[in-house]
């Protein structure tokens, strides 16, 4: 897996690289630096969305977490899932390994990670929809619908796989795995947890209510990095730009943090609306200046929690 992840890592960054490379990159640095501090606008933007996130995680867990905490662990999964390579996974292991360190058993703490986990893709593909509904309802040439149409019904496809796994027996299988293997007992309970909080439509209803929001509140994002990098679009532009972006990046999730896949992506949803090629990898770029801002210290903070509660370990087994 770690020759495998090297690969993918090294296949991404070649295509990223060669994406910029043929499309002027003095005109796309320049355009990142005439952005200015308007990046930091960008990436400040960027926290309402992981408040969302982890308000609509915090509902689905068996008992009131401090938000702080909540938002702490969120920060964490997306510093990994960016810039580690998990396969845009992993991220979700760390932060459900986390909170199981301060007191939900660690099955009840992976059950709320992977229900959340299925929530948030359920309500992309809601958003990709409502995204290429908006395209279809403007103006547009015709020759990006086959492209809208095969990346949301990727999408769909693979929110209802999750759930669908999740519901008939996968956590089951991975719980019986992992008690049979490791002979621990850590995640005994795992798949009743799941299925209990599959028949709680209102925790679900109000869950999906905070991951739409993220999902809304990146075409904020969106919309204010075009505008920083000098691209006049519309709130509509901006909003198609993030749910098709945002669902190529899904479709490539193999790939960590989605190297080349993003900014493929961004060079054709761009095209779209008349914005030049070097434009649309700048934008990808300023999303990438986001991750390394926001996910460093994230990772900093992982370090820092996990160090922390191993210190606390020895002082117990000392004591």
């Amino acid at each position: 897996m770690k020759r495998s992840a090297i690969i993918a890592v090294g296949i991404g960054l070649v295509l990223a690289a060669t994406l910029i490379a043929t499309n002027d990159l003095s005109a796309i640095l320049g355009a990142i630096g005439k952005a200015g501090w308007g990046i930091a606008v960008v990436v400040l933007l960027h926290v309402p969305q992981t408040v969302a996130s982890a308000i609509g995680w915090g509902v689905l867990l068996k008992r009131r977490e401090a938000f702080g905490w909540l938002y702490a662990l969120r920060w964490v999964r997306e510093s990994v899932n960016a810039l580690l390579p998990v396969a845009q996974l992993g991220g979700d292991v760390v932060r459900a390994r986390l909170l199981a360190q301060r007191g939900p058993t660690l099955a009840d703490a992976m059950a709320a990670t992977m229900v959340d986990l299925s929530v948030e893709g359920a309500t992309q593909a809601v958003f990709t929809i409502l995204c290429v509904a908006l395209l279809v309802a403007g103006p547009h040439g015709g020759a990006e619908l086959p492209l809208a149409a095969g990346v949301t019904a990727i999408t769909v496809l693979l929110a209802v796989a999750l759930v669908a796994a999740q519901r008939f027996g996968l956590l089951a299988l991975i719980e019986r795995l992992v008690t049979r293997w490791t002979r621990g007992r850590d995640l005994v309970g795992l798949n009743v947890a799941v299925l209990a909080l599959y028949r709680q439509p209102r925790r679900l209803a109000a869950a999906g209510f905070w991951h739409l929001a993220s999902w809304l509140l990146g075409g904020i994002e969106t919309y204010a990095a075009l505008h920083v990098l000098g691209v006049h679009a519309s709130f509509r532009e901006a909003m198609i730009v993030e749910g098709l972006g945002q669902a190529v990046r899904s479709v490539g999730f193999l790939v960590p943090g989605a190297l080349g896949v993003q900014e493929g992506g961004y060079l054709v949803i761009c095209g779209m609306f008349g914005i030049p090629p070097q434009k649309a990898l700048a934008l990808s770029l300023i999303r990438r200046i986001r991750e390394l801002a926001l996910g460093l210290p994230g990772l900093a903070l992982w370090h820092r929690l996990e160090a922390r509660h191993g210190a606390a370990a020895r002082e117990g087994t000392v004591s």
